[in-house]
């Protein structure tokens, strides 16, 4: 079988078609972790099916934040694993309860909260990066939902 050159006139196209297939290809997967260039912030990309939030409302009806409830129990998450969008520069709450005792950590933030067995946990700080960032228990090793900060 003999090899036949792509002529210059058609090259750029074909480069631009495999260019093409290449990036439908990459996204196509879902839930990767990646180190953000230059950062050394993880992030997680991919498709997540949406979370509960409640978003706090100031006496004048502005976001004043984001609060999110989660239960652990029985090594399930509730509400299931989801994200969560939440502005650039926002106030994020995370309310957890878990059955067995554990660590909260907040990716790219590194926050993180001690989960003592059965009472609720606060976990608050101030969403200044951007981004999609994950949220487990170390112990467990349960993504217990994703922030994406925008």
């Amino acid at each position: 079988m003999s090899r036949r050159s792509l002529s210059p006139a058609t090259r750029p196209a074909a480069v631009a078609l495999l260019l093409a297939g290449v990036l439908v290809a990459a996204g196509c997967s879902r839930g990767d972790t990646h180190h953000e260039p230059g950062t050394g912030h993880e992030v997680a990309t991919g498709s997540v099916p949406p979370a509960t939030d409640v978003p706090d409302r100031g006496a004048n009806g502005s976001d004043a934040g984001t609060t999110v409830e989660i239960a652990v129990r029985d090594g399930r998450v509730t509400p299931a694993p989801g994200r969560v969008e939440v502005g650039l520069g926002g106030r994020v709450v995370l309310l957890v309860t878990s059955d067995t005792a554990d660590e909260l950590h907040v990716h790219g933030y590194d926050e993180s909260a001690h989960l003592p067995a059965g009472e609720p946990v606060e976990l608050a700080f101030t969403a200044d990066r951007a981004g999609v960032f994950d949220v487990e228990t170390h112990g467990s090793g349960l993504v217990v939902t994703q922030l994406m900060v925008r």
